[in-house]
């Protein structure tokens, strides 16, 4: 089984899953407005052969004055494939994806609150509270859970930012100085990278190690600036 960041091509395939799964269905529009608006945070499981056999469909709330949080707007597993973690993995993928994307400090849904189910999911498995009743929140006239699950945690986990420098030799190979980029893969104008440079801790000042690739290496090394 494989859980990847949802694509365009499997929008149809979602809708399918959705339409087999949930009472709760949604015209093919609506899933290109989430697809479009927000493309890191919606997710799919496919099977050995590639078919879809669950996804998560998750948003940005907009509301100026609450703090930013997601929404997953529909989740689903096909019946042949239920535990086995997949609506698990699927809610942790987009989870993780509202914080590294947009520092999200919660992501809130609503369940039907015969959904025993799911709630068990939500509440147990993921640590989801309940927030409110909603009243006839649904189509056919029932109510609904909202629910919210904390991820400040999650928010305090990511890794502070670091400047990245990356250090070059001039058409002369004299050794200057590093240059500070930040997260960018462009180098100065007139310079080309020596696979030495790339390896000497002392000089890149990063903490991180980086190294060329061979082939790589022997494209620069041979690269001739005009």
């Amino acid at each position: 089984m494989n859980i990847r960041n949802s694509e365009p091509a499997d929008l149809m395939n979602m809708q399918h899953c959705n339409m087999l799964c949930l009472p709760e269905n949604y015209l093919m529009k609506y899933y290109f407005y989430h697809g479009l608006s927000w493309p890191q945070l919606s997710y799919v499981a496919e099977d050995s052969k590639g078919n879809i056999v669950g996804y998560v469909l998750a948003k940005m709330e907009e509301d100026p004055d609450e703090a930013t949080h997601g929404h997953i707007t529909s989740l689903a597993v096909k019946r042949t494939h239920r535990r086995l973690g997949l609506a698990r993995k699927l809610m942790d993928h987009a989870s993780r994806a509202m914080v590294e994307c947009f520092k999200a400090k919660y992501v809130s849904l609503h369940v039907r609150v015969s959904n025993r189910a799911a709630l068990r999911l939500y509440a147990d498995t993921l640590k989801f509270e309940q927030s409110e009743v909603e009243a006839k929140y649904y189509a056919d006239g029932e109510d609904a859970f909202a629910m919210k699950r904390d991820l400040t945690k999650l928010l305090s986990e990511l890794p502070t930012p670091r400047k990245l420098y990356i250090p070059f030799r001039e058409k002369n190979n004299s050794v200057t100085k590093p240059t500070e980029v930040d997260n960018e893969d462009t180098a100065p104008t007139g310079v080309i990278f020596d696979e030495k440079d790339f390896a000497d801790k002392a000089i890149a000042q990063s903490g991180v190690d980086v190294f060329a690739e061979d082939n790589l290496a022997k494209t620069l090394e041979s690269t001739t600036l005009s």
